[in-house]
């Protein structure tokens, strides 16, 4: 994994709070989901990105198998519901649904399976990982309940630092231009001219402006690569905002 095995961990209820601790310095590194595979982006991060200082300084990404969980001795007959976060929960959907059991949202994996072990749910399960049965003493009951195997999840390391450049690296940006014919090409070209392979580029609605956006755009290299830094003093003249939002090595 990025930090190797021996680092410390404080585990946080919502997304705001994970990037309220590293504001705040209580710790070095902020790590959110940014996208799923199969459902999509995780809109809440990128929203609270514009909304701190925070900046992007590495990214993780995680091969998902979900298992079901349930406390000891539980048959899988037996459950009437299923906990996990809305996103897994949407993942194992249709396993889900031969399950024909109600599926209740809940704030995380893991969390969902230590509430099981405190509140000692007999006829309810979890959908977390096979590392959440070792640490709260449940027993899994079916492994790789996914509905599709080339299941990946990419995580953000957040930082109020800047990672140097390693030659294999990746910029993500965020900006907005004017409401007008072709202002949006204009832009893009600015990475086109200059050959900087565009890796992603999503569109988010911009809070109490209706119907105007903020476009997220990934891409390969550093913003300290001469050309990089180049096309980014470009795109300012062609955008009404941009922000960069980190620049990282790749997790290819």
């Amino acid at each position: 994994m990025f930090f190797g095995q021996s680092v410390g961990t404080k585990p946080c209820k919502t997304l705001k709070q994970v990037f309220q601790l590293v504001e705040e310095k209580s710790v070095d590194y902020g790590i959110v989901p940014a996208e799923n595979s199969l459902e999509g982006s995780v809109n809440q991060t990128y929203d609270l990105l514009l909304e701190t200082s925070l900046g992007i300084s590495g990214e993780v990404k995680v091969r998902v198998i979900h298992c079901l969980l349930a406390i000891p001795g539980t048959k899988i007959e037996d459950l009437r519901i299923v906990y996990s976060h809305p996103q897994a929960l949407a993942q194992c959907a249709g396993f889900l649904e031969k399950l024909d059991v109600e599926a209740i949202p809940a704030y995380d994996t893991a969390g969902s399976a230590k509430m099981l072990t405190e509140k000692q749910f007999s006829k309810a399960g979890a959908i977390a990982s096979e590392r959440s049965a070792e640490l709260y003493g449940l027993e899994v009951l079916r492994k790789n309940i996914e509905d599709f195997p080339e299941n990946f999840t990419r995580f953000f390391v957040l930082a109020q630092t800047d990672a140097l450049p390693t030659g294999k690296d990746r910029t993500s940006i965020v900006f907005a231009t004017a409401h007008t014919p072709g202002s949006l090409h204009n832009a893009l070209s600015q990475l086109s001219s200059r050959q900087i392979n565009l890796t992603k580029i999503e569109s988010r609605p911009i809070r109490g402006m209706p119907w105007k956006y903020n476009f997220f755009v990934d891409f390969e290299g550093h913003q300290r690569d001469p050309m990089v830094s180049e096309a980014i003093n470009a795109l300012r003249n062609s955008t009404t905002m941009l922000r960069v939002l980190g620049s990282y090595p790749r997790a290819d």
